[in-house]
């Protein structure tokens, strides 16, 4: 019996020896002076609670870090993606979801972007491309995507870096474009104008009627390339600006009476009349309320531009849209003679005109139109255009009722 229980007494030895040691290596002390036996267990209590402090340290500073890290990439001013080594999106600052939205996934699904990501993983190394995406309006994205040596403590493996150049390239297109389009639509007024003169300087130069006659004709042409240029100027300040969707929100209701209200005067000089249809209430928008009004402007001047003496403008306005996608529907209509099948794809168009001699004569530039088709893109709206020759003409702006920078005002 005796020598059963030293053999028990022995193993039991070994056993607080090792877990002696094993301890003395998790809390970093290495090789310690042997116990006497009688406190064993109350230092193996004392050891075994101070290595579960210290791993519940450790865990709290890993958490501390984590989050640390976290709100780093959550304040970072540029758009950033962390990936899993699954290539999941484990997080998504708040620069990509204003940029993107709900369209993160769809983003990472490029072709471009998605085969640089492969290569990242691949190869271990960064890889930097530049690719454009159409929808909901084309925007020009450069990513850089970097592979990390060691995973991130909520499992990241990659990054990905979204810098939007659209703004970049619509200035450089803006310069083209403005250049072109000046160059071109300025030579016409600019011939008549340079002829005017060369004839006051010499066969009217004593003529007064002449000069009177002539003068008025300059001042029209003036006129006209003042309003080109203005047109011009408008049109690309909103192409720069397309990419981002406006912040602010626009009581359309108000807006839309103090538009009517500016336009009495000139319907009355053509003896038109203004049918106004506006809802009670209307919810507010997510708008430029400049643009908006630019839009309004610009279709009740083409309505009353091209509708028929004596007829009718209508302005309506009203709540409508799918579930879960609420917008508010204006609606500009004229009973003038409408406008040819064939031409209605076009008439967004820069310059396009379905009557050029008419358009010049009731003052178009010729961009009004395209006005509307880019500000409606800003703010993520659609446009549709209806018309039956001989009967009306139709233009209906849909725009989205969502909160600024939501799912709802970014999605086409």
């Amino acid at each position: 019996m005796a020598g059963l229980f030293g053999l028990v007494w022995l193993s039991l030895w070994r056993d607080v020896k090792r877990l002696e040691a094993a301890l003395g290596a998790a809390l970093g002390e290495g090789e310690r002076p042997p116990w006497p036996w009688w406190p064993w267990f109350r230092r193996l209590a004392d050891d075994i609670e101070r290595l579960a402090r210290g791993r519940s340290e450790q865990a709290a500073t890993r958490a501390r870090l984590a989050q640390a890290g976290a709100l780093i990439v959550e304040r970072l001013p540029d758009p950033l993606i962390v990936l899993g080594a699954d290539r999941s999106v484990r997080q998504a600052n708040g620069a990509a979801r204003a940029a993107f939205g709900e369209d993160i996934a769809a983003v990472l699904r490029h072709p471009t972007l998605r085969a640089a990501i492969d290569r990242a993983y691949t190869e271990r190394a960064t890889q930097s491309v530049a690719f454009s995406l159409p929808v909901p309006v084309q925007r020009e994205v450069r990513a850089s995507v970097v592979h990390l040596l060691q995973e991130l403590p909520d499992g990241g493996a990659a990054i990905v870096v979204l810098a939007d150049r659209s703004r970049e390239q619509a200035v450089e297109r803006m310069r083209a474009d403005f250049v072109a389009n000046a160059s071109h639509e300025l030579r016409t007024p600019l011939a008549s104008l340079i002829g005017f003169i060369d004839t006051l300087r010499g066969p009217a130069a004593d003529d007064p009627a002449a000069q009177a006659r002539f003068l008025g004709i300059m001042a029209e042409q003036a006129a006209r390339m003042n309003r080109l240029i203005d047109d011009l100027l408008r049109l690309s300040r909103i192409e720069v600006d397309e990419h981002l969707p406006p912040t602010s929100r626009v009581d359309l209701r108000a807006l839309l009476l103090r538009l009517a209200a500016a336009f009495e005067v000139r319907l009355a000089e053509r003896g038109m009349r203004l049918d106004l249809a506006l809802a009670e209430t209307l919810p507010e928008i997510p708008g430029d309320h400049d643009q908006i009004v630019q839009v309004g402007q610009n279709l009740l001047d083409n309505a009353l531009k091209y509708g028929r003496d004596g007829g009718i403008v209508r302005l309506a306005a009203q709540a409508t849209g799918a579930p879960g996608r609420p917008g508010v529907a204006i609606i500009v209509e004229d009973d003038g003679p409408g406008i040819p099948r064939d031409h209605l794809p076009r008439l967004t168009e820069r310059f396009y005109r379905v009557d050029k001699g008419r358009s010049r004569a009731a003052g178009g530039t010729g961009l009004g139109l395209a006005i509307v088709k880019h500000v409606v893109n800003r703010h993520r709206g659609q446009l549709t255009i209806e018309s039956e020759e001989g009967h009306f003409a139709r233009f209906t702006v849909w725009l989205p009722a969502g909160e600024p920078g939501s799912p709802d005002g970014d999605k086409k």
